[in-house]
């Protein structure tokens, strides 16, 4: 009789929940990819950089994968493909990610100087998910020169399997709500302004005071993601007073909520929702001190399990429905990108992010001196901005792709106003 090799099924990963829409949306000018970066305190050896990623990437199957397409949907497969490959950093980041380029890789890995950056594309993970991964590669590379550090928090231990729990599509395992809350769907104000050459993204950081940003947000009765919330809020609405309007239009942010402090979950991939807070000029004019106090009513009024459980249950609604889930993939395409363009990105004026405090293992601090976070090219002509500290060193990091910086230059001049010292970056000339 013939002797039949067996062979071992191959593991693939369907897309979360949240996965599913950011291939759709790509483009040739855009593609939803973000980056985190670490600054060391010393410069970077690139040669054991690479040798830290060849190490890590074998403990995040969901990031050492390839995109594929099937006729109802599209899935990550294992990818043992040479790479990623550590690459000396480039001024205009976030470009957008050929899901055929780079040896199928949908993660790419720079040093410059002191920085060590992770870019990914949205599909595989959160910006959570994003910080294990750059984590454990500083922790394994910080070993490679000779400095002993555990395997605690963010740093996950390279040697061990990944949990089951780390895979899951957490999104799923909560959407039981009874009802599904509706979302906002007016349209909102859009800044004006000149587009920035194919494939420019101009980066603007700020870096302040922990301590000082919280003084002041203590003095508005806020925390300080309420406090930034407002003052972006409070720039967009000084912009669009300024431009030339025939009529107002509410201003609304979109913010990403991590799902994990409200529902236990160890998944390294998308587990966000989004919410709007929003201020309409229409009803009157606003001083700060009301921005500030609508924000911090409509943060209390959201963002708790109940409505973020409905907010997931009304996601999750779409990927349930039997008859939607044998739609040929090329036509969930086409009705997905005409919502979010028509409809979805224009629910928003601009992005703002806030991953809270960052924390790495004790033996890893004395190595670390900021972290930085980019949102990476806006959809549409807008800005986005992303916040994070670690220890005392808070950083803000607008990218946008257009020439004028009026938001930019209104926020911050908003937090020297209000007594924060602020020290600017920027890749702009």
């Amino acid at each position: 009789m013939p002797n039949f090799k067996k062979t071992e099924p191959r593991t693939w990963y369907r897309l979360d929940l949240s996965a599913t829409v950011y291939p759709t949306l790509q483009r040739r000018d855009f593609s939803s990819v973000y980056r985190l970066s670490v600054l060391l305190t010393q410069d970077v050896r690139p040669d054991l950089l690479q040798q830290a990623v060849d190490i890590a990437m074998k403990r995040f199957p969901t990031y050492k994968s390839a995109m594929r397409k099937g006729l109802f949907w599209r899935y990550l497969e294992p990818n043992s493909r040479p790479g990623p490959f550590v690459r000396p950093d480039v001024r205009n980041f976030c470009m957008p990610m050929s899901f055929k380029g780079n040896n199928r890789y949908l993660v790419r890995f720079y040093w410059y100087g002191r920085r060590i950056s992770l870019e990914a594309h949205h599909s595989l993970g959160d910006g959570t998910g994003g910080m294990y991964l750059l984590q454990t590669v500083t922790a394994v590379y910080l070993r490679l020169c000779g400095h002993p550090i555990p395997n605690e928090g963010f740093v996950l231990d390279v040697d061990a399997a990944p949990d089951p729990e780390e895979l899951e599509d957490a999104y799923m395992r909560y959407a039981n709500a009874q009802v599904r809350p509706a979302r906002p769907s007016e349209k909102t104000y859009r800044v004006r302004g000149t587009r920035e050459p194919f494939y420019t993204l101009n980066v603007i950081d700020g870096i302040m005071s922990v301590q000082d940003v919280m003084r002041v947000a203590k003095g508005y009765r806020a925390t300080i993601t309420e406090y930034l919330n407002a003052v972006l809020l409070y720039s967009l609405l000084q912009k669009q007073e300024h431009d030339f309007h025939l009529r107002l239009r509410p201003v609304r942010l979109a913010m990403p909520v991590n799902l994990r402090r409200f529902f236990p979950s160890k998944t390294l991939r998308n587990f966000i929702t989004m919410v709007y807070p929003s201020i309409d000029p229409r009803l009157g004019e606003y001083t700060f001190e009301e921005i500030v106090a609508q924000v911090h009513n409509y943060m209390h009024y959201y963002i708790n399990e109940k409505f973020l459980r409905g907010d997931i249950t009304t996601n999750a609604a779409t990927k349930r429905n039997p008859l939607i889930r044998v739609v040929p993939l090329f036509i969930k395409d086409i009705v997905v990108r005409s919502f979010y363009s028509r409809v979805q990105d224009k629910n928003s004026s601009a992005g703002l992010t806030n991953m809270g405090v960052i924390q790495v293992p004790g033996p890893m601090e004395p190595f670390v001196e900021r972290f930085d976070i980019y949102m990476g090219m806006p959809f549409s002509q807008r800005t986005n901005c992303a916040v994070a500290s670690f220890r005392d060193t808070l950083t803000v990091n607008f990218a946008s792709c257009i020439i004028e910086a009026d938001v930019e230059r209104r926020f911050f001049q908003k937090l020297v106003e209000d007594g924060i010292p602020v020290t600017i970056e920027s890749n702009r000339q």
